[in-house]
Protein backbone atom coordinates (compact mmCIF):
# COMPACT_ATOMS: atom_id res chain seq x y z
CA UNK A 1 0.00 0.00 0.00
CA UNK A 2 1.44 3.43 -0.91
CA UNK A 3 2.83 5.36 2.01
CA UNK A 4 0.57 8.40 1.60
CA UNK A 5 -2.56 6.19 1.36
CA UNK A 6 -1.55 4.36 4.53
CA UNK A 7 -1.07 7.69 6.29
CA UNK A 8 -4.47 8.90 5.10
CA UNK A 9 -6.19 5.76 6.42
CA UNK A 10 -4.52 6.21 9.80
CA UNK A 11 -5.50 9.87 9.94
CA UNK A 12 -9.10 9.08 9.02
CA UNK A 13 -9.20 6.33 11.63
CA UNK A 14 -8.10 8.88 14.25
CA UNK A 15 -10.66 11.37 12.87
CA UNK A 16 -7.79 13.74 11.96
CA UNK A 17 -8.82 14.19 8.33
CA UNK A 18 -11.86 15.92 6.82
CA UNK A 19 -13.03 16.16 3.22
CA UNK A 20 -15.06 19.31 2.71
CA UNK A 21 -17.39 19.77 -0.25
CA UNK A 22 -17.98 23.39 -1.22
CA UNK A 23 -21.18 23.07 -3.24
CA UNK A 24 -23.04 25.66 -5.24
CA UNK A 25 -24.48 26.36 -8.64
CA UNK A 26 -22.78 28.69 -11.11
CA UNK A 27 -22.03 32.18 -9.71
CA UNK A 28 -22.80 31.22 -6.12
CA UNK A 29 -19.27 32.23 -5.07
CA UNK A 30 -17.44 28.91 -4.62
CA UNK A 31 -14.07 30.17 -5.86
CA UNK A 32 -14.24 33.27 -3.65
CA UNK A 33 -15.27 31.15 -0.66
CA UNK A 34 -12.39 28.69 -1.07
CA UNK A 35 -9.87 31.49 -1.65
CA UNK A 36 -10.93 33.30 1.51
CA UNK A 37 -11.15 30.12 3.62
CA UNK A 38 -7.58 29.19 2.70
CA UNK A 39 -6.40 32.75 3.25
CA UNK A 40 -8.03 33.00 6.70
CA UNK A 41 -6.51 29.73 7.93
CA UNK A 42 -3.06 30.65 6.59
CA UNK A 43 -3.27 33.98 8.46
CA UNK A 44 -4.64 32.43 11.65
CA UNK A 45 -2.92 33.88 14.72
CA UNK A 46 -1.79 36.93 12.73
CA UNK A 47 -4.08 39.32 10.83
CA UNK A 48 -7.09 37.02 10.41
CA UNK A 49 -10.27 37.95 12.26
CA UNK A 50 -11.90 34.66 13.21
CA UNK A 51 -13.55 35.60 16.48
CA UNK A 52 -16.44 33.16 16.00
CA UNK A 53 -14.04 30.21 15.74
CA UNK A 54 -13.10 29.29 19.34
CA UNK A 55 -9.70 27.82 18.47
CA UNK A 56 -8.73 31.13 16.84
CA UNK A 57 -10.34 33.35 19.46
CA UNK A 58 -8.51 31.50 22.24
CA UNK A 59 -5.16 31.70 20.42
CA UNK A 60 -4.97 27.94 19.87
CA UNK A 61 -5.13 28.01 16.08
CA UNK A 62 -1.52 28.27 14.92
CA UNK A 63 -2.07 28.40 11.17
CA UNK A 64 -2.20 26.22 8.08
CA UNK A 65 -0.04 25.41 5.11
CA UNK A 66 -0.63 23.77 1.77
CA UNK A 67 0.70 20.22 1.49
CA UNK A 68 0.73 17.55 -1.20
CA UNK A 69 -2.74 16.28 -1.98
CA UNK A 70 -3.69 12.62 -2.19
CA UNK A 71 -4.70 12.56 -5.86
CA UNK A 72 -1.77 13.88 -7.89
CA UNK A 73 -3.78 13.59 -11.09
CA UNK A 74 -6.19 16.40 -10.11
CA UNK A 75 -5.09 20.04 -10.61
CA UNK A 76 -4.40 22.04 -7.47
CA UNK A 77 -6.91 24.76 -6.66
CA UNK A 78 -5.43 28.00 -8.15
CA UNK A 79 -5.20 29.90 -4.86
CA UNK A 80 -2.24 32.06 -5.87
CA UNK A 81 -3.88 33.09 -9.14
CA UNK A 82 -7.09 33.97 -7.28
CA UNK A 83 -5.15 36.15 -4.82
CA UNK A 84 -3.32 37.85 -7.67
CA UNK A 85 -6.67 38.84 -9.22
CA UNK A 86 -7.86 40.27 -5.89
CA UNK A 87 -4.58 42.20 -5.53
CA UNK A 88 -4.69 43.63 -9.06
CA UNK A 89 -5.19 47.34 -9.75
CA UNK A 90 -8.12 47.59 -9.83
CA UNK A 91 -9.04 44.44 -7.86
CA UNK A 92 -10.84 41.73 -9.83
CA UNK A 93 -12.89 38.71 -8.81
CA UNK A 94 -11.07 35.41 -9.44
CA UNK A 95 -11.88 33.53 -12.62
CA UNK A 96 -14.80 31.10 -12.16
CA UNK A 97 -14.15 27.40 -11.93
CA UNK A 98 -13.78 25.59 -15.26
CA UNK A 99 -12.68 22.15 -14.04
CA UNK A 100 -12.13 20.00 -10.99
CA UNK A 101 -9.41 21.04 -8.56
CA UNK A 102 -8.50 20.29 -4.98
CA UNK A 103 -6.21 21.53 -2.27
CA UNK A 104 -5.00 19.95 0.97
CA UNK A 105 -4.32 22.02 4.07
CA UNK A 106 -2.47 20.89 7.16
CA UNK A 107 -3.94 22.86 10.08
CA UNK A 108 -1.88 23.09 13.27
CA UNK A 109 -3.50 23.91 16.60
CA UNK A 110 -3.25 23.43 20.35
CA UNK A 111 -6.01 21.28 21.83
CA UNK A 112 -8.23 22.95 24.40
CA UNK A 113 -7.68 20.06 26.80
CA UNK A 114 -4.28 18.49 26.13
CA UNK A 115 -4.27 14.74 26.60
CA UNK A 116 -1.53 12.41 27.66
CA UNK A 117 -0.77 11.48 24.04
CA UNK A 118 -0.33 13.62 20.95
CA UNK A 119 1.96 16.31 22.37
CA UNK A 120 1.22 20.00 22.87
CA UNK A 121 0.04 20.56 19.28
CA UNK A 122 -2.03 18.57 16.84
CA UNK A 123 -2.77 18.63 13.14
CA UNK A 124 -5.97 18.36 11.14
CA UNK A 125 -5.79 17.55 7.44
CA UNK A 126 -8.47 19.39 5.48
CA UNK A 127 -9.13 18.40 1.88
CA UNK A 128 -10.97 21.05 -0.17
CA UNK A 129 -12.63 20.40 -3.52
CA UNK A 130 -13.75 22.78 -6.24
CA UNK A 131 -15.65 21.99 -9.43
CA UNK A 132 -17.90 23.84 -11.89
CA UNK A 133 -21.38 24.51 -10.59
CA UNK A 134 -22.72 23.61 -14.03
CA UNK A 135 -21.58 20.00 -13.59
CA UNK A 136 -23.56 19.67 -10.37
CA UNK A 137 -26.77 20.02 -12.33
CA UNK A 138 -26.24 16.55 -13.77
CA UNK A 139 -26.40 14.62 -10.49
CA UNK A 140 -30.24 14.46 -10.44
CA UNK A 141 -30.07 13.19 -14.02
CA UNK A 142 -28.96 9.79 -12.65
CA UNK A 143 -32.53 9.15 -11.49
CA UNK A 144 -33.88 9.14 -15.07
CA UNK A 145 -33.91 7.10 -18.22
CA UNK A 146 -33.96 9.02 -21.47
CA UNK A 147 -37.75 9.09 -21.86
CA UNK A 148 -38.44 10.27 -18.29
CA UNK A 149 -35.70 12.91 -18.58
CA UNK A 150 -37.30 14.24 -21.78
CA UNK A 151 -40.67 14.51 -20.02
CA UNK A 152 -39.10 16.34 -17.05
CA UNK A 153 -37.60 19.18 -19.08
CA UNK A 154 -39.44 22.52 -18.95
CA UNK A 155 -39.73 24.95 -21.86
CA UNK A 156 -42.66 27.05 -20.70
CA UNK A 157 -42.95 30.60 -19.38
CA UNK A 158 -39.96 32.83 -20.07
CA UNK A 159 -37.88 29.80 -21.05
CA UNK A 160 -40.01 29.34 -24.17
CA UNK A 161 -38.52 32.36 -25.94
CA UNK A 162 -34.97 31.28 -25.06
CA UNK A 163 -35.46 27.86 -26.66
CA UNK A 164 -37.76 29.05 -29.45
CA UNK A 165 -35.33 28.41 -32.33
CA UNK A 166 -34.53 24.90 -31.12
CA UNK A 167 -38.18 24.06 -30.43
CA UNK A 168 -39.22 25.05 -33.95
CA UNK A 169 -36.59 22.75 -35.44
CA UNK A 170 -37.42 19.70 -33.32
CA UNK A 171 -41.22 20.08 -33.20
CA UNK A 172 -41.84 17.69 -36.12
CA UNK A 173 -39.08 15.16 -35.48
CA UNK A 174 -40.11 11.52 -35.75
CA UNK A 175 -38.45 9.29 -33.12
CA UNK A 176 -38.36 6.45 -35.67
CA UNK A 177 -36.57 8.40 -38.40
CA UNK A 178 -33.04 7.42 -39.34
CA UNK A 179 -30.31 9.56 -37.84
CA UNK A 180 -28.55 12.23 -39.87
CA UNK A 181 -25.37 12.78 -37.84
CA UNK A 182 -24.71 16.29 -39.15
CA UNK A 183 -28.29 17.36 -38.47
CA UNK A 184 -28.23 15.78 -35.00
CA UNK A 185 -25.06 17.70 -34.09
CA UNK A 186 -26.64 20.92 -35.34
CA UNK A 187 -29.79 20.41 -33.26
CA UNK A 188 -27.72 19.55 -30.17
CA UNK A 189 -25.82 22.82 -30.59
CA UNK A 190 -29.11 24.73 -30.90
CA UNK A 191 -30.22 23.14 -27.64
CA UNK A 192 -26.90 24.07 -25.98
CA UNK A 193 -27.37 27.66 -27.19
CA UNK A 194 -30.75 27.69 -25.44
CA UNK A 195 -29.18 26.42 -22.22
CA UNK A 196 -26.51 29.12 -22.37
CA UNK A 197 -29.11 31.82 -23.02
CA UNK A 198 -31.17 30.54 -20.07
CA UNK A 199 -28.15 30.67 -17.80
CA UNK A 200 -27.41 34.25 -18.84
CA UNK A 201 -31.07 35.09 -18.16
CA UNK A 202 -30.72 33.84 -14.58
CA UNK A 203 -32.18 30.32 -14.76
CA UNK A 204 -30.55 27.55 -12.71
CA UNK A 205 -32.28 24.22 -13.43
CA UNK A 206 -30.44 23.42 -16.67
CA UNK A 207 -29.42 20.00 -17.95
CA UNK A 208 -27.11 18.58 -19.12
CA UNK A 209 -24.63 20.72 -17.22
CA UNK A 210 -21.67 19.77 -19.41
CA UNK A 211 -23.38 21.46 -22.33
CA UNK A 212 -22.73 24.72 -20.48
CA UNK A 213 -19.08 23.98 -19.75
CA UNK A 214 -17.95 21.03 -21.90
CA UNK A 215 -14.20 21.28 -21.29
CA UNK A 216 -12.35 18.48 -23.10
CA UNK A 217 -15.68 17.03 -24.30
CA UNK A 218 -16.26 19.93 -26.71
CA UNK A 219 -17.51 18.48 -30.01
CA UNK A 220 -17.71 14.88 -28.72
CA UNK A 221 -20.78 12.82 -29.72
CA UNK A 222 -21.56 12.21 -26.05
CA UNK A 223 -22.63 15.87 -25.88
CA UNK A 224 -24.76 15.60 -29.01
CA UNK A 225 -28.18 14.70 -27.68
CA UNK A 226 -31.25 16.63 -26.56
CA UNK A 227 -34.75 15.99 -25.17
CA UNK A 228 -37.26 14.78 -27.72
CA UNK A 229 -40.66 16.50 -27.56
CA UNK A 230 -43.95 14.62 -27.70
CA UNK A 231 -42.97 11.55 -25.67
CA UNK A 232 -45.84 11.97 -23.19
CA UNK A 233 -48.18 10.12 -25.53
CA UNK A 234 -45.58 7.64 -26.85
CA UNK A 235 -45.86 3.95 -25.98
CA UNK A 236 -42.68 2.86 -24.13
CA UNK A 237 -42.93 -0.61 -25.65
CA UNK A 238 -42.98 0.85 -29.16
CA UNK A 239 -40.02 3.12 -28.40
CA UNK A 240 -38.03 0.18 -27.06
CA UNK A 241 -38.51 -1.68 -30.35
CA UNK A 242 -37.18 1.09 -32.56
CA UNK A 243 -34.04 0.11 -34.52
CA UNK A 244 -30.57 1.18 -33.25
CA UNK A 245 -30.14 3.65 -36.13
CA UNK A 246 -33.37 5.51 -35.26
CA UNK A 247 -33.29 9.00 -33.80
CA UNK A 248 -34.82 7.91 -30.50
CA UNK A 249 -32.47 4.93 -30.03
CA UNK A 250 -29.43 7.06 -30.88
CA UNK A 251 -30.36 9.84 -28.45
CA UNK A 252 -31.21 7.33 -25.70
CA UNK A 253 -27.88 5.54 -26.24
CA UNK A 254 -25.93 8.80 -25.94
CA UNK A 255 -27.93 9.77 -22.86
CA UNK A 256 -27.01 6.44 -21.18
CA UNK A 257 -23.38 6.86 -22.17
CA UNK A 258 -23.42 10.36 -20.65
CA UNK A 259 -24.86 8.96 -17.43
CA UNK A 260 -22.48 6.01 -17.18
CA UNK A 261 -19.22 7.59 -18.35
CA UNK A 262 -19.54 11.27 -17.44
CA UNK A 263 -21.95 11.72 -14.53
CA UNK A 264 -21.44 8.53 -12.52
CA UNK A 265 -17.61 8.75 -12.37
CA UNK A 266 -17.88 12.39 -11.30
CA UNK A 267 -20.25 11.39 -8.48
CA UNK A 268 -18.30 8.26 -7.50
CA UNK A 269 -14.84 9.83 -7.53
CA UNK A 270 -15.77 13.02 -5.70
CA UNK A 271 -19.13 13.36 -4.00
CA UNK A 272 -19.28 9.97 -2.33
CA UNK A 273 -16.07 10.75 -0.41
CA UNK A 274 -17.17 13.89 1.40
CA UNK A 275 -17.46 14.21 5.20
CA UNK A 276 -18.77 17.77 5.54
CA UNK A 277 -20.53 20.08 3.12
CA UNK A 278 -21.42 23.73 2.69
CA UNK A 279 -24.02 24.65 0.10
CA UNK A 280 -23.61 28.21 -1.20
CA UNK A 281 -26.70 29.91 -2.62
CA UNK A 282 -26.92 33.23 -4.47
CA UNK A 283 -30.33 34.15 -3.07
CA UNK A 284 -29.93 37.83 -3.90
CA UNK A 285 -29.20 37.16 -7.54
CA UNK A 286 -32.35 35.03 -7.80
CA UNK A 287 -34.39 37.77 -6.09
CA UNK A 288 -33.08 40.29 -8.55
CA UNK A 289 -33.92 38.06 -11.52
CA UNK A 290 -37.63 37.73 -10.75
CA UNK A 291 -40.19 35.13 -9.65
CA UNK A 292 -39.70 32.54 -12.38
CA UNK A 293 -35.93 32.40 -11.85
CA UNK A 294 -36.39 32.32 -8.09
CA UNK A 295 -38.67 29.28 -8.32
CA UNK A 296 -36.25 27.70 -10.78
CA UNK A 297 -33.40 28.04 -8.28
CA UNK A 298 -35.50 26.43 -5.54
CA UNK A 299 -36.33 23.49 -7.81
CA UNK A 300 -32.70 23.00 -8.89
CA UNK A 301 -31.38 23.07 -5.31
CA UNK A 302 -34.06 20.70 -4.02
CA UNK A 303 -33.20 18.14 -6.70
CA UNK A 304 -29.49 18.61 -6.18
CA UNK A 305 -29.53 18.06 -2.43
CA UNK A 306 -31.43 14.82 -2.88
CA UNK A 307 -28.34 13.51 -4.70
CA UNK A 308 -26.04 13.64 -1.67
CA UNK A 309 -25.52 10.95 0.95
CA UNK A 310 -26.22 12.34 4.41
CA UNK A 311 -25.98 10.55 7.75
CA UNK A 312 -24.05 9.99 10.93
CA UNK A 313 -20.49 8.68 10.71
CA UNK A 314 -18.83 5.78 12.48
CA UNK A 315 -15.25 4.54 12.37
CA UNK A 316 -16.06 2.16 9.51
CA UNK A 317 -17.90 4.82 7.53
CA UNK A 318 -14.99 7.24 7.95
CA UNK A 319 -12.64 4.66 6.49
CA UNK A 320 -14.67 2.95 3.81
CA UNK A 321 -18.03 4.66 3.17
CA UNK A 322 -17.89 8.36 4.02
CA UNK A 323 -21.19 10.16 4.53
CA UNK A 324 -21.83 13.84 5.03
CA UNK A 325 -22.43 14.17 8.76
CA UNK A 326 -22.66 17.96 9.05
CA UNK A 327 -24.02 20.53 6.66
CA UNK A 328 -24.03 24.30 6.36
CA UNK A 329 -26.27 26.21 3.98
CA UNK A 330 -25.16 29.77 3.31
CA UNK A 331 -26.66 32.72 1.49
CA UNK A 332 -23.67 34.36 -0.16
CA UNK A 333 -22.92 38.02 -0.93
CA UNK A 334 -24.37 39.21 2.38
CA UNK A 335 -22.25 42.35 1.95
CA UNK A 336 -24.61 43.35 -0.88
CA UNK A 337 -27.39 44.16 1.58
CA UNK A 338 -27.26 46.26 4.73
CA UNK A 339 -26.50 44.47 8.02
CA UNK A 340 -30.02 44.61 9.49
CA UNK A 341 -31.17 42.58 6.45
CA UNK A 342 -28.87 39.64 7.20
CA UNK A 343 -31.33 37.73 9.46
CA UNK A 344 -34.01 38.13 6.79
CA UNK A 345 -31.59 36.78 4.19
CA UNK A 346 -30.98 33.69 6.33
CA UNK A 347 -34.71 33.23 6.86
CA UNK A 348 -35.34 33.44 3.13
CA UNK A 349 -32.66 30.82 2.50
CA UNK A 350 -34.31 28.43 4.96
CA UNK A 351 -37.66 28.95 3.26
CA UNK A 352 -36.09 28.34 -0.14
CA UNK A 353 -34.66 24.98 1.03
CA UNK A 354 -37.60 24.01 3.26
CA UNK A 355 -38.18 20.56 1.76
CA UNK A 356 -34.53 19.36 1.79
CA UNK A 357 -34.17 20.67 5.36
CA UNK A 358 -37.16 18.58 6.47
CA UNK A 359 -35.50 15.47 5.09
CA UNK A 360 -32.20 16.33 6.80
CA UNK A 361 -33.89 16.89 10.16
CA UNK A 362 -35.65 13.53 9.81
CA UNK A 363 -32.24 11.92 9.13
CA UNK A 364 -30.85 13.67 12.24
CA UNK A 365 -28.13 15.44 10.25
CA UNK A 366 -26.94 18.66 11.96
CA UNK A 367 -27.58 21.66 9.72
CA UNK A 368 -26.84 25.34 10.18
CA UNK A 369 -28.13 28.18 8.00
CA UNK A 370 -26.31 31.50 7.81
CA UNK A 371 -25.58 34.44 5.56
CA UNK A 372 -21.99 35.37 4.75
CA UNK A 373 -19.68 37.22 2.44
CA UNK A 374 -16.51 35.23 1.88
CA UNK A 375 -14.80 38.39 0.59
CA UNK A 376 -16.47 41.60 1.74
CA UNK A 377 -16.72 44.16 -1.06
CA UNK A 378 -18.70 46.95 0.67
CA UNK A 379 -18.77 49.02 3.83
CA UNK A 380 -21.90 49.52 5.92
CA UNK A 381 -22.69 53.19 6.49
CA UNK A 382 -25.57 55.38 7.68
CA UNK A 383 -26.87 58.60 6.16
CA UNK A 384 -29.46 61.19 7.22
CA UNK A 385 -32.66 60.82 5.24
CA UNK A 386 -35.56 63.11 6.11
CA UNK A 387 -34.35 63.44 9.66
CA UNK A 388 -33.78 59.72 10.19
CA UNK A 389 -30.70 57.53 10.03
CA UNK A 390 -30.81 55.30 6.97
CA UNK A 391 -28.50 52.27 6.54
CA UNK A 392 -26.65 52.22 3.22
CA UNK A 393 -23.77 50.46 1.51
CA UNK A 394 -20.66 52.05 0.11
CA UNK A 395 -18.79 50.26 -2.62
CA UNK A 396 -17.42 50.32 -6.15
CA UNK A 397 -19.43 48.82 -8.99
CA UNK A 398 -17.85 46.46 -11.51
CA UNK A 399 -17.69 49.42 -13.90
CA UNK A 400 -15.58 51.38 -11.41
CA UNK A 401 -18.22 53.80 -10.12
CA UNK A 402 -18.13 54.63 -6.41
CA UNK A 403 -21.65 54.45 -5.05
CA UNK A 404 -23.65 54.88 -1.87
CA UNK A 405 -27.00 53.07 -1.92
CA UNK A 406 -29.73 51.22 -0.06
CA UNK A 407 -30.43 48.06 -2.09
CA UNK A 408 -33.86 47.44 -0.54
CA UNK A 409 -35.47 45.04 1.90
CA UNK A 410 -35.10 41.27 1.67
CA UNK A 411 -38.26 39.23 2.32
CA UNK A 412 -37.83 36.97 5.36
CA UNK A 413 -39.87 34.18 3.74
CA UNK A 414 -40.71 33.13 0.21
CA UNK A 415 -41.89 36.24 -1.65
CA UNK A 416 -45.53 36.38 -2.67
CA UNK A 417 -47.11 38.05 -5.67
CA UNK A 418 -47.36 41.39 -3.90
CA UNK A 419 -43.58 41.43 -3.34
CA UNK A 420 -42.88 40.91 -7.02
CA UNK A 421 -45.38 43.64 -7.96
CA UNK A 422 -43.76 46.23 -5.69
CA UNK A 423 -40.22 44.87 -5.85
CA UNK A 424 -37.91 47.54 -4.49
CA UNK A 425 -34.83 45.37 -4.32
CA UNK A 426 -31.95 46.12 -6.69
CA UNK A 427 -28.96 43.81 -6.54
CA UNK A 428 -25.80 45.67 -7.52
CA UNK A 429 -22.61 43.75 -8.25
CA UNK A 430 -19.55 45.24 -6.57
CA UNK A 431 -15.85 45.08 -7.27
CA UNK A 432 -13.59 43.68 -4.51
CA UNK A 433 -12.10 46.31 -2.22
CA UNK A 434 -8.33 46.85 -2.26
CA UNK A 435 -6.84 45.04 0.70
CA UNK A 436 -4.04 46.15 2.97
CA UNK A 437 -1.94 43.00 2.73
CA UNK A 438 -3.61 41.21 5.62
CA UNK A 439 -6.27 38.53 5.50
CA UNK A 440 -9.20 39.10 3.18
CA UNK A 441 -12.14 40.95 4.79
CA UNK A 442 -15.24 38.80 5.26
CA UNK A 443 -18.61 38.53 6.97
CA UNK A 444 -19.24 35.41 9.08
CA UNK A 445 -16.79 33.15 7.30
CA UNK A 446 -15.52 32.36 10.80
CA UNK A 447 -19.04 31.20 11.75
CA UNK A 448 -19.01 28.81 8.81
CA UNK A 449 -15.56 27.51 9.81
CA UNK A 450 -16.70 27.00 13.40
CA UNK A 451 -19.60 24.87 12.23
CA UNK A 452 -17.67 22.90 9.61
CA UNK A 453 -14.38 22.16 11.41
CA UNK A 454 -14.56 23.72 14.88
CA UNK A 455 -15.41 20.44 16.63
CA UNK A 456 -12.17 18.93 15.26
CA UNK A 457 -10.04 21.73 16.78
CA UNK A 458 -11.06 21.21 20.41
Amino acid sequence: MPRNLTRDLLERGRDRQLRLAVTGLSRAGKTAFLTSLIDQLRHAGLEARLDLLPAAREGRLLGARRVEQQDLGVPRFPFDRALAALDADPPQWPEPTRGISELRLSIRYRPGRPGWIGGDTRRLTLDLFDYPGEWLLDLPLLEHDFASWCRAQRFDGERAALFADWQREVADLDPAQEVDEARLAELAERYAEGLRAAREAGFSDLQPGRFLLPGELEGAPVLQFFPLPGLDEADPAVLAQLPPESLYATLARRFRHYQQHIVKPFYRDHFRRFDRQIVLVDVLGALNAGPERFEDLSRALTRLMQSFDYGRRSLLSRLFAPRIDRLAIAATKADHVTPEQHPRLTGLLQSLLAEPLKDLRFADVPVRALSLAAIRATEAREVDHRGQRQPVLRGTTLEGEDTLLFPGEVPATLPDASFWRRQGFTFTAFRPRPRDGGALPHIRLDAALEWLIGDKLT
